[in-house]
């Protein structure tokens, strides 16, 4: 099967890491098409230079649409999404291969980030490395798709309409909005936990609450309230839930010392604290043995802020966006 990458690409600085990656392990019928998403910077030219197809959108446009017209202009069988600043894991072509080939009626497989970000800094780590695990640990069978690292057949790509440009007009939530299109028409997507991609982001408090709040927890909750579905896997297990809950409530023991004893309310945070590292003991001795404790400690407090802002997100746009059942008006009597 002909594999087509596919790499959206606005002001990349770490495309020319990406696509070294991919060169190092295309097969002589590998196509790699590279869409500018009008670029400032050179990422013309440095795609061009590394032998890669070259396209653009005629205005910025999002990842999604230049994904799409990547898509129109693939000749291969299968569509392989890798994000600009991800570099693709050794074999990993060799392993999209084989997945599709084992799997004749698989529509669509991802992957994820890999345990060594390339960025040192703390909100780097922690936040490539809770990626990994949510992966890590959800079901293979998805219901949901991931563009950093993912493939799909052309076929099943074009039969639900590829990723909405339209709705998604920047980098959001366009490939799990994507990857809910293709399980509602029937189609099976692979989480193979073997493919792997090490991220080149840096991020920032002010980057990652954007990214977390407005261009995910918003879109998502949007979604899920519009569809009336809450599923259960990747970011909205139950225990993840629960633990939104508990969270909101340990930042609110403050609040009791106005009503109960100090050491009553200080009590209470700890009990509620130990119920919450309970929940999420795999994640957080994951993180202990990566990065040690003083990591950990940082990874909590953004940990439970992530559940916070994520569940009064979740719940505003519940009742925003949820579809409202309209009363059946009494039936006109004839006299």
């Amino acid at each position: 099967m002909k594999i087509t990458v596919i790499v959206p690409a606005y002001n990349a600085t770490t495309l020319p890491e990406c696509l070294k990656a991919l060169r190092e392990q295309a097969g002589t019928d590998t196509e790699i098409i590279v869409v500018d998403d009008c670029s400032t910077d050179q990422t013309r030219e440095i795609a061009a230079n590394s032998g890669a197809t070259v396209l653009w959108t005629s205005q910025q446009s999002g990842p999604a649409a230049a994904r799409n017209i990547g898509a129109e202009a693939a000749s291969g069988e299968i569509l392989f999404f890798v994000d600009a600043d991800v570099v693709i894991g050794p074999g990993t072509m060799e392993r999209v291969q084989h997945d599709f080939a084992e799997s004749p009626g698989l529509a669509a497989v991802f992957g994820s980030y890999d345990d060594s970000p390339a960025e040192p800094n703390f909100l780097s780590q922690y936040k490539n490395l809770l990626h990994h695990f949510v992966h890590q640990i959800s079901n293979e069978n998805a219901g949901t798709f991931w563009a950093g690292c993912g493939a799909i057949r052309k076929e099943a790509f074009f039969t639900v309409n590829g990723f909405d440009a339209k709705q998604y007009p920047y980098p959001s939530i366009e490939d799990i909005e994507l990857g809910i299109r293709l399980r509602e028409k029937g189609y099976s997507i692979l989480l193979d936990k073997q493919l792997h991609g090490k991220h080149l982001k840096r991020w920032t408090p002010l980057s990652l609450l954007k990214a977390d709040i407005l261009r995910r927890a918003v879109p998502w909750s949007k979604l899920i309230a519009e569809s009336g579905v809450v599923p259960n896997d990747l970011n909205l297990q139950t225990s993840q839930r629960l633990s939104a809950v508990l969270s909101a409530l340990i930042f609110g023991t403050p609040l009791l010392m106005l009503f109960i004893p100090p050491l009553l309310s200080l009590a209470t945070a700890v009990f509620l604290l130990v119920l919450l590292m309970i929940l999420n003991w795999n994640l957080y001795s994951f993180l202990l043995r990566r990065k040690g404790p003083l990591f950990l400690i940082g990874s909590m407090f953004w940990h439970m802020l992530y559940y916070i802002y994520s569940g009064i997100t979740f719940v505003l746009c519940w009742f925003r966006f949820r579809p409202r059942k309209t009363a059946k008006k009494p039936a006109s009597v004839i006299k």
